[in-house]
């Protein structure tokens, strides 16, 4: 069996999108937002919550494969975020978690004969379509954008 490089691997590559992503980094950035968005604070909760668990789990595997999981980062872009209301930035992450879908999707192809990579990612995108229908619709109600 070849050597797969933590870079190709489907698990690494699952472990970085959802590490990097923008909830993510909303979450560990501790960016917040004024009284009135508990259930915009609330469904990020959960999302990154999910996303933790597959991390976790992801990790967990690769460590057992003695893969080293690559370090990650946040792109530089995230850093302008910092006072900005979640309200104002629910439709970028929306449309940051659809990114994903697409991203996941190829992590899935990717995953070929891998009963734990395709496990994982078809748990992560079915995760980030719920998600996706829990904050879509609130990122179109008015004063939420």
């Amino acid at each position: 069996m070849p050597t797969i490089t933590p870079a190709a691997d489907p698990l690494s590559r699952l472990l970085r999108l959802l590490q990097s992503s923008l909830s993510m980094y909303i979450a560990d950035s501790g960016i917040w937002s004024y009284p009135g968005a508990e259930e915009i604070k609330l469904s990020l909760v959960d999302l990154v919550g999910d996303q933790r668990n597959i991390v976790e789990r992801a990790g967990a595997i690769l460590e057992e494969r003695d893969v080293a999981a690559s370090g990650h980062g946040y792109p530089l872009s995230f850093s302008a975020l910092h006072d900005i209301d979640l309200g104002f930035l629910l439709p970028r992450i929306v449309a940051d978690l659809r990114r994903q879908v697409g991203d996941i999707d190829a992590v899935i192809e990717a995953a070929g004969d891998d009963p734990a990579a395709l496990e994982l990612a078809r748990e992560a995108r079915g995760t980030t379509l719920g998600h996706i229908d829990v904050l879509a619709p609130l990122a179109n109600r008015p004063g939420h954008s």
